[in-house]
């Protein structure tokens, strides 16, 4: 694969959908599975193509899974926006996992919490989320990612230990995720956007048709009242008023959709939500930069 050109270093910025991508006249990188050595936030390898972690159970049955890589490639020979992307199994994420743990995901320009759940390591799942929003490291997910972020929130931010997933424990009697009312399987649905949020910048409407395929995804009441008292904001709803995005003020790039940008279209033309996250990763990872050209200065600290 020829190099891409490198991203001009510079201070990490707020997201502008609209930023100038990178040049890269080589063909797409492939995506990786999950590497022996995951990269390391004080590896100072000096890399400029940013970094994705795809965290998810890698399944051909999962559609949107199939998709991923058509939409890397598109991002790279349309948009000029290449990424290096991983699949991350959320088992080799979990406290304690042989080899990689929680912290794994430290290294890359960007986290995707794809579909796919119940995942095979719930705890896995939410450790990514905790450590791209820790971290400041971009952060995108879709239907069981947008699910497990509020999870993830609840339960940290929150401090709702009780917080459960009623896929994942079917018995629970109030889980905080519930099944839909009806089925969102293969349907397609109304958003409608807050103004002046991210999700609008992104999208650059307040009005939008989006794809789903989930069955769970219903936040119960009070749960919604303790994630907005903790910060998060609910800015995409289906007409009823029902949350359908979220998203985290003051950090670089923190979103979730219900529904599966991914599968937007024929996938040969990438969602403005997936250009987004691109263009939010060459922002961190051009951040890293300088730390990488500067060894005088000594290793950049462990995070």
């Amino acid at each position: 694969m020829n190099p891409a050109t490198p991203i001009q270093p510079g201070p990490l910025s707020p997201f502008r959908p609209d930023a100038t991508a990178p040049t890269h006249s080589g063909p797409v990188s492939p995506i990786h599975p999950s590497p022996a050595a995951l990269p390391s936030p004080a590896s100072g390898d000096g890399w400029t193509v940013p970094r994705l972690a795809l965290v998810g159970d890698r399944s051909p049955h999962v559609m949107s899974h199939a998709r991923v890589p058509g939409l890397l490639a598109a991002l790279a020979e349309r948009e000029r926006l290449p990424v290096d992307a991983y699949w991350v199994p959320t088992a080799d994420l979990a406290p304690g996992a042989e080899g990689a743990g929680e912290g794994s995901v430290a290294g890359f320009d960007a986290v995707w919490l794809l579909p796919g759940s119940p995942y095979q390591s719930e705890a896995g799942a939410l450790a990514a989320v905790r450590t791209a929003r820790e971290r400041g490291i971009p952060f995108l997910g879709t239907c069981g990612g947008f699910q497990h972020m509020l999870l993830e929130y609840a339960r940290t931010v929150c401090g709702l230990a009780e917080a459960r997933h009623g896929e994942n424990e079917p018995g629970r009697e109030e889980p905080m995720i519930g099944p839909l009312a009806c089925s969102l399987v293969g349907r397609e649905g109304e958003i409608l956007v807050e103004p002046g949020s991210l999700a609008e910048r992104v999208l650059g409407t307040r009005r939008s048709v989006e794809r789903f395929h989930c069955a769970y995804g219903s936040v119960a009441p009070r749960y919604l009242a303790a994630l907005r008292a903790h910060g998060l904001r609910f800015t995409g709803s289906d007409p009823e008023g029902t949350p359908r995005m979220a998203e985290l003020p003051g950090h670089p790039f923190f979103l979730a959709t219900l529904f599966q940008p991914e599968l937007a279209g024929d996938g040969r033309v990438p969602h403005p939500i997936i250009r987004a996250l691109a263009v939010a990763a060459a922002r961190h990872a051009a951040g890293r930069a300088p730390r990488a050209a500067a060894p005088a200065a000594g290793p950049a600290p462990a995070a």
